[in-house]
């Protein structure tokens, strides 16, 4: 079953300025269970999810995204079940950054997720769509962490992230991405895994900024 999120402890302010747990999302639960407000935060889980999301993918592929206008909108527009939509508006609620989540075509679903508002606060999320392609979305202050959100490549030009100016990016493994802010506090990323060059561009001009 897809990722859920709570909202953010009652330690954290919708700045960011505060300290606040990391709150994990695993496919395998509903929910996940309240981390103690007094703890320090751990980075984020790195294990794999080990339970198939109960929504399967559509079998057919379709050719056309449905139109997105990428202004703000509220969490409720964002592909994905409700649990997602949660995911995406407690950390929108809890950051002092643009959220930005997709509109996709049907057969995609989200495959794991997780967030931390710790240092800033940072979002990653995978998406799994038909034939077992991939693309992740990682935003926040990565740079905060020594991370940045741009891993070796070749610039390709401009392109859009939502309503942001982004650049497409060709990785050294063939795959391509678009980021935004690189080298700055806070950055965005699209990565694609097994999604050409025009399929990353729609998807980055299709994601729509949530509501906090």
């Amino acid at each position: 079953m897809a990722p859920t999120a709570k909202p953010a402890a009652s330690g954290a302010t919708t700045n960011g300025a505060s300290v606040a747990p990391a709150v994990t999302l695993d496919p395998g639960t509903t929910e996940p269970t309240d981390p103690a407000t007094t703890a320090e935060p751990t980075d984020p889980a790195t294990t794999e999810p080990t339970a198939e999301p109960t929504a399967e993918p559509a079998t057919d592929t379709p050719t056309e995204l449905p139109t997105a206008s990428p202004v703000t909108e509220p969490a409720s527009d964002c592909t994905g079940t409700d649990e997602n939509r949660t995911f995406y508006g407690s950390v929108a609620t809890a950051v002092a950054w643009t959220v930005y989540c997709p509109v996709l075509p049907g057969g995609w679903f989200v495959e794991s997720g997780q967030y931390r508002l710790a240092g800033g606060g940072r979002l990653a999320i995978a998406y799994r769509g038909p034939g077992g392609d991939r693309f992740t979305l990682d935003e926040g202050a990565w740079a905060k962490e020594g991370v940045g959100c741009v891993p070796p490549r070749n610039d390709m030009g401009a392109t859009a992230f939502g309503d942001r100016d982004g650049t497409l990016i060709a990785t050294d493994n063939g795959s391509f991405a678009i980021v935004v802010d690189d080298g700055a506090s806070v950055c965005w990323k699209l990565a694609g895994d097994g999604l050409d060059e025009a399929t990353v561009r729609t998807f980055g001009a299709a994601l729509i900024a949530v509501a906090g």
